[in-house]
């Protein structure tokens, strides 16, 4: 479980948006506790301003063990000859702690479906010529994937799937699509809260750009959910299924389930966070719970 092409993330690990409203300073003292807690693998998106691979290179400079995941670097934000290139220079200065996750983002391309655009983007790099030294360390990548054909190319371009947002039964569905060697990397929202009504109505602010998304909305009819249930905010059972809220024991063993499920990591969001404060007590709570066994891979 938790390895990637030979590197061990771990069993569970970090996803926050959170460093995308603090200063340098405070991801800094941030991402060493992190490391410090024990936890192996570190995941941050590309949404909010900050650039993607300066992003994972200052966190890597900062730690000396854990694994720095883009989760995503968005195809269109750069183009492959750069995106490569960063890759190759991380993977050289920080031998086998960064994975490069792609995904389809950034600036829209009108009448470019993401599966084109994603298989184009790889054929890019792959073909480029470098004239930079290679790193001793492989770069790996990783692809964020929801849909059947997404986690087929996913398995057989980068042997390596992420999937957001989703449900213990999505997370079957990818194992059997993925086959049982490629590695299948799960974020899940998770929400400490304990009223039923203050956790479905934090969860579903969370949830709404989502829900009005036409490729999560498609993610959640294919899995089962009426239209109704997606309109309007979302139904108790959508918005329970796609964030695990409670005290810290129903969380961590409904985590669980997405190991049971296929997954080999699972990547922790903790919701329900003001911009400019930190999930720190909670990542805390969560590294303690999860233990050291499963947290250490």
């Amino acid at each position: 479980m938790g390895g990637i092409d030979g590197m061990d993330l771990g069993t569970f690990g970090i996803y926050t948006f959170d460093f995308e409203h603090q200063r340098a300073a405070q991801m800094r003292e941030s991402i060493q506790e992190l490391e410090k807690q024990g936890w192996r693998a570190f995941w941050m998106p590309e949404l909010l301003g900050r650039e993607a691979l300066t992003h994972a290179g200052f966190l890597l400079s900062c730690t000396e063990r854990l694994h720095i995941v883009n989760a995503i670097a968005q195809i269109w934000s750069r183009e492959a000859r750069w995106t490569h290139g960063a890759a190759l220079l991380l993977a050289d200065a920080y031998p086998d702690r960064h994975v490069l996750g792609l995904g389809f983002g950034g600036q829209r391309r009108p009448g470019t479906k993401p599966l084109a655009a994603m298989s184009a983007y790889l054929d890019e790099m792959d073909a480029l010529e470098m004239l930079n030294p290679a790193p001793k360390a492989p770069v790996r990548r990783i692809l964020a994937a929801y849909g059947p054909k997404m986690l087929e190319l996913a398995r057989d371009r980068t042997a390596s799937a992420h999937t957001y947002h989703v449900t213990v039964a999505h997370t079957a569905q990818a194992r059997q699509i993925l086959g049982p060697d490629a590695f299948l990397a799960v974020e899940h929202a998770v929400l400490f809260e304990t009223d039923p009504a203050a956790a479905r109505a934090i969860a579903r602010q969370h949830l709404a750009p989502y829900l009005n998304s036409p490729y999560n909305r498609t993610k959640f009819r294919r899995l089962g959910y009426a239209q109704e249930e997606i309109d309007g905010g979302g139904s108790d059972r959508l918005i329970d299924d796609v964030v695990f809220w409670g005290d810290l024991d129903t969380i961590v063993g409904r985590l669980h389930g997405h190991v049971t499920a296929g997954a080999d990591h699972v990547a922790v969001q903790v919701i329900g966070i003001e911009p400019g404060q930190t999930a720190m007590p909670y990542w805390r709570e969560l590294a303690d719970a999860l233990s050291p066994a499963h947290v250490n891979g």
